[in-house]
């Protein structure tokens, strides 16, 4: 199974089966540049349109990213997205919070412009039984990430070939005003390699999806 189609019922069969009371986690993972922020966001809006924005609520793993000061005083800055740059604990901490059904809890995310995290800006409440969280490492085969997938109902893993995210990752860099050798350095000294990580280092997911556009 691959296409979005096939995703949305399948979400939609996990839906239908949720209890009153209950609360459905669906982990989103893959490696950077491969669509998660916008699978998720095409999903949630779907879903909120049939069911209600009160039901179904997304949550991005990347309000998670240590602060830049924490990260300039252990020298970590060039290495920002990868694992270890993670407040791996908060996330977990979200997680098990999220399953109790307390109610409220609030999340962060990241805002790209200013490259900061904003404490507390999603709010996900009783009324909200479907979490979507998306992220690359949700499904990292390593000590501590691993003890995240027995919170996930359902899990979904974004397949897309190396090459491709190759030239996304170089693109985001040109987007951002470096010359194309810049670029490629960049992506080479920390995003394709976390790429790569994500790859060869997650376990299998419940539905793998591949994006219509690399059909």
């Amino acid at each position: 199974m691959t296409s979005y189609t096939e995703l949305s019922q399948r979400i939609e069969s996990i839906i239908s089966e949720t209890q009153p009371g209950g609360r459905k986690l669906i982990a989103i993972a893959g490696p950077p540049a491969s669509g998660k922020s916008t699978l998720q966001a095409q999903l949630v809006e779907n879903l909120q349109k049939q069911h209600g924005e009160n039901r179904v609520v997304g949550i991005p793993m990347d309000g998670f990213h240590l602060d830049n000061v924490q990260l300039d005083r252990s020298g970590l800055r060039p290495r920002k997205g990868a694992p270890h740059t993670f407040d791996l604990g908060g996330l977990r901490s979200l997680l098990i919070r999220l399953n109790t059904r307390e109610s409220p809890v609030y999340a962060p995310e990241f805002d790209r412009a200013s490259d900061l995290s904003r404490n507390c800006a999603i709010k996900i409440g009783s009324e909200h039984d479907v979490v979507l969280i998306e992220g690359n490492y949700l499904l990292l085969d390593e000590p501590g990430w691993q003890d995240l997938h027995q919170y996930f109902d359902f899990t979904v893993r974004i397949d897309v070939p190396m090459q491709t995210l190759k030239e996304r990752l170089v693109e985001r860099w040109l987007h951002h005003g470096l010359d194309e050798a810049a670029a490629l350095t960049r992506a080479l000294q920390n995003d394709i390699p976390n790429a790569e990580l994500v790859l060869s280092k997650s376990t299998d997911a419940d539905f793998v999806y591949r994006p219509e556009s690399l059909k």
